[in-house]
């Protein structure tokens, strides 16, 4: 199985092409909102298709990212490799065995995958 995680401080992201990407491959039709003059947000808003300005409509990459192993995700960062990064972001896809009951353990945006196992504190 591939797992993709960050490999560095900071956070995994992808691009907005990346996300565009990933959203095409899923068939999610979108609209990107450019932001206002002025703010300081970098790049757009992405939300469903006839985005009608309510954000329960907003599409984020943050949650379209949660499952590291979503085959669609993997394909958009092999095909794009250091362009599917966000700007905080150095992504690697790691394999494990299929049959690894696994999670992704993180320290300050740098992430490794671990084997499941118990503890206690």
């Amino acid at each position: 199985m591939k797992v993709a995680i960050n490999r560095c401080f900071g956070g995994f992201g992808i691009s907005n092409v990346a996300f565009e990407k990933l959203l095409d491959r899923k068939g999610i039709a979108f609209d990107r909102v450019e932001p206002e003059e002025g703010r300081s947000f970098i790049g757009g808003s992405y939300y469903d298709a006839g985005y009608a300005g309510v954000d329960e409509h907003y599409l984020s990459d943050y949650d379209m990212t949660q499952d590291r192993a979503d085959p669609d995700l993997i394909a958009v960062i092999e095909e794009m490799g250091k362009e599917a990064n966000s700007w905080a972001a150095d992504i690697a896809i790691v394999e494990i065995p299929d049959d690894v009951k696994w999670h992704i353990h993180e320290y300050d945006g740098l992430e490794h995958v671990a084997e499941d196992h118990r503890t206690w504190s």
